[in-house]
């Protein structure tokens, strides 16, 4: 199996950009992707954030799986970590991003208001993975189209400064991933989120991840889906098997290459229905995905 791996020059052009920003910033806005909320957590934003507080921000919770979404909740409470799960096209985003905000830097604001200094508005920077779907939570909150959005990675590639309201200004950042991933595991939680380029990976390898997944966790899914039968999905069938299986019901012949893309992209635009790949249970004592 291939490793996944992508850091092109601009991402360590936009990192470097985010550290010479941070001390212009009260908090730093994380988005991650639901589905993978561990995975999709850049660690290289921590470093640059220092002290600075951080609210991490669960984006595309319509197409999580409810039960795990709360358990994620759970705990990143537990570890202390603010955080919000939004539906970014909710039409009261602004009013919760800019309440828990407020909440997080209650000392600042009042320290801030004891000295006499002025009201203004919270500064907040806006990072994540590529593809999770930044742009559009920013649009919501801006209530306007400011910033270009598309279901591939890439899409924003330079900062800019938008206001959401007397309340809250906002500095959007490019997208960016880290130099090497925890685990070839989280690398294709990634490719599967739609956060790397798909020219960049072979899509029957993240597509066998996929199936592997699904007939441990979601076997129902598979099986509308693609309208299998209890024995095409019979432990006794390998992956690759299945996929086969699948190519063919899909009346794709042989196609493997163009029945891998069709099964990533069905999953990671919810046709399967609502998923989540990760738990907490997941992690080992060093915090990798095992």
């Amino acid at each position: 199996m291939a490793v996944i791996q992508w850091f092109p020059g601009h991402m360590a052009k936009a990192l470097r950009q985010i550290r010479e920003q941070m001390p212009l910033v009260d908090i730093v806005f994380e988005l991650v992707d639901a589905r993978v909320p561990y995975s999709s957590q850049n660690p290289e934003v921590a470093l640059a954030a220092g002290d600075k507080p951080c609210l991490l921000i669960m984006t595309k919770t319509d197409l999580a799986d409810a039960d795990r979404l709360k358990e994620w909740l759970d705990y990143f409470a537990q570890k202390g970590q603010p955080v919000l799960a939004l539906d970014s096209r909710r039409q009261n985003v602004a009013k919760l991003v800019t309440a828990k905000s407020k909440e997080i830097l209650h000392d600042k604001l009042a320290e801030e208001a004891a000295k006499g200094m002025k009201k203004r508005p919270i500064r907040a920077m806006c990072v994540g993975v590529p593809n999770v779907g930044k742009s559009t939570l920013l649009n919501h909150l801006v209530k306007k189209n400011v910033a270009a959005t598309g279901n591939r990675p890439g899409v924003t590639t330079g900062q800019q400064w938008l206001r959401s309201s007397a309340e809250l200004e906002l500095l959007d950042t490019p997208g960016v991933l880290w130099h090497k991933f925890a685990s070839q595991k989280q690398g294709q939680m990634l490719a599967l989120s739609g956060a790397i380029k798909d020219s960049l990976y072979p899509k029957d390898d993240v597509a066998l991840f996929a199936l592997k997944y699904l007939r441990a966790h979601q076997p129902e899914m598979l099986k509308k889906r693609y309208r299998l039968t209890d024995a095409d999905l019979d432990e006794a069938v390998t992956d690759p098997d299945l996929l086969l299986t699948i190519t063919q019901k899909l009346g794709m012949r042989d196609d493997y290459d163009r029945a891998s893309e069709r099964l990533i992209f069905d999953l990671r635009k919810g046709k399967l229905g609502p998923i989540t790949m990760e738990v907490p249970a997941d992690l080992n004592e060093d915090g990798i995905n095992e």
